[in-house]
């Protein structure tokens, strides 16, 4: 999980990303950065994230972007 943190805080230096809750609905993370995060999820972790899973629930904090990741990686 520290190197999705470490993706993120690229993105994002000045956010508490192990506290935040609300990237998405806090419009925290634009649609930039949502196509960013997709292609370095998939480069680092070897995980495709399908459009369906591109919903905001999945991107909303670290702990539902690392649940995402790991429930892809199983499948």
């Amino acid at each position: 999980m520290q190197e999705l943190i470490e993706i993120l805080e690229e993105l994002h230096p000045e956010i508490d990303f192990a506290e935040c809750e609300d990237l998405v609905d806090g419009k925290i993370l634009d649609s930039f950065d949502i196509v960013t995060l997709v292609a370095e999820i998939n480069e680092h972790f070897d995980v495709a994230i399908p459009v369906g899973e591109l919903i905001p629930e999945n991107f909303n904090s670290v702990a539902a972007l690392w649940a995402l990741i790991e429930r892809l990686d199983e499948e």
